[in-house]
């Protein structure tokens, strides 16, 4: 998940809005963007650029932060009440309120500068996270606070996306930078429960919360000096006139900038392509701890198996950017997601731990297809839209993922385990090749050869 980040500490807007907009603040370490050709550029080329470094370095370090306040609240819950519900309630409320935030609050990422949204978003989380650690907190008050950070979440990953393209530009580095993000929160994820679980062995988790609140301090001290101050995207783009852009009610402003993305074909198809086969794969995922019940595992069995998606997205996306271009990334997008969900019928032999390991590591192999996906959807987006088109897709993959996790988990109440997970597959893969048909239809015909 995203982590989002937040008071803002840029001034307002000083050139008219009918004014030529001037070139941007630099900030210290900012460095020029990469060739913006149609080539690729490789990640040193990403990496080489100083406000990407700085994105990167904020959103590891929120990150880590993230996952280990996540372990830490779920201890902190669980050992004062003593319910499992309510300890698995901690995660729940980190995804249920994206689709909240990610609706009604999208225009945000278009109508404010970019760099006081992400600095805004990282302080406001850190808050929330601090307010936890205050002792005699009731776990009703802690559940609150959990959701607040959870809805202003897609409207960070967002904003941070869009911005993405202003600082790489729309080629094949913007692809690559989504790319270094993607494999940083998976990176985050399998090292954060490590940490997480060494550091609450050592402090309590209050302690541990408090780590997470200074890591979201820092990650806005390092967006607010180490990236660019950018005009707002709506009052620049080409949608509304800005003397009318500043008056439209924050709500109404995020409603019709929806209506307009999935008004587009083009745009609501790829929308569908982000959220399908997310949906599917994350159903198998969520079963994992009956099913290594049911083989008689241990936890470290367990471990295993949960590491096993994370480590095949990390891989298959790292060999991808590095090794293909992007008409060779393009081509594949199609066929690679809809493959995505075909290891996971093999879950209907019932395989043993080796074999379900591996099913785990080649369904995480199909992370692969996102990298042509951000290319398609980048080019389809009004640039006055993109910070909302970036922030509905967050929120809509969250959603999505819930969606799957809730409906596996209701069926193995009354389905064995292993049939789920297989069920899943096939109907994940015959879904997602509706969607890659739809998605294929909408090319435009001077691409169509690449895809």
């Amino acid at each position: 998940m995203s982590t989002p980040s937040g008071p803002g500490t840029t001034g307002p807007l000083e050139s008219r809005p009918d004014a030529p907009a001037s070139r941007p603040e630099l900030a210290p370490g900012a460095g020029e963007g990469p060739p913006r050709g149609p080539g690729s550029v490789g990640y040193r080329a990403v990496f080489a650029v100083g406000e990407f470094r700085a994105v990167f370095a904020a959103h590891l370090v929120s990150m880590l932060g993230e996952v280990v306040g996540q372990i830490a609240l779920s201890v902190l819950v669980f050992r004062l009440t003593g319910s499992p519900l309510l300890s698995a309630l901690t995660f729940a409320t980190s995804m249920l309120p994206y689709v909240i935030g990610g609706t009604l609050l999208s225009s945000v990422a278009d109508r404010f500068p970019a760099r006081r949204v992400l600095v805004v978003c990282d302080l406001v989380h850190a808050a929330c996270v601090a307010a936890m650690v205050v002792p005699g907190m009731p776990v009703a008050a802690l559940l609150a606070l959990r959701c607040v950070p959870a809805a202003i979440s897609p409207v960070f990953s967002g904003t941070r996306s869009a911005t993405l393209g202003d600082i790489l530009g729309e080629g094949d580095a913007f692809v690559l930078g989504r790319s270094v993000l993607r494999i940083t929160a998976q990176t985050a994820q399998l090292a954060g429960f490590g940490v997480g679980g060494l550091l609450l062995a050592a402090v309590s988790p209050r302690a541990a919360l408090a780590l997470t609140a200074a890591a979201l301090v820092g990650s806005a001290l390092v967006l607010r000096f180490g990236t660019r101050r950018r005009p707002a995207r709506r009052l620049t783009g080409g949608g509304a006139p800005p003397a009318t852009a500043g008056r439209c009610p924050l709500l109404g402003d995020s409603l019709s900038g929806i209506r307009r993305l999935f008004a587009d074909r083009r745009i609501r198809a790829l929308m569908l392509l982000s959220w399908v086969p997310p949906m599917f794969v994350v159903m198998p995922e969520v079963l994992l701890t009956p099913y290594s019940d049911g083989l008689g595992l241990g936890s470290v069995g367990l471990g295993l198996l949960m590491c096993g998606m994370p480590v095949g997205a990390i891989t298959s996306e790292a060999l991808v950017g590095s090794l293909l271009g992007p008409r060779a990334r393009a081509r594949l997008t199609l066929p690679v997601g809809v493959a995505a969900m075909l290891p996971a019928l093999g879950y209907a032999a019932h395989p043993s731990f080796g074999w379900a390991l591996a099913l785990q590591v080649l369904t995480g192999c199909g992370i692969a297809y996102s990298l042509g996906l951000d290319q398609w959807f980048l080019a389809a987006v009004p640039d006055e839209l993109r910070g909302r088109a970036m922030t509905a897709m967050s929120a809509g993959l969250m959603t999505a993922q819930g969606l799957g996790m809730t409906v596996s988990g209701a069926v193995a109440e009354f389905v064995p385990v292993h049939v789920v997970a297989a069920t899943a597959g096939g109907c994940g893969a015959l879904c997602s090749l509706l969607v890659a048909l739809e998605v294929r239809r909408t090319v435009p015909g001077a691409v169509r050869p690449e895809v």
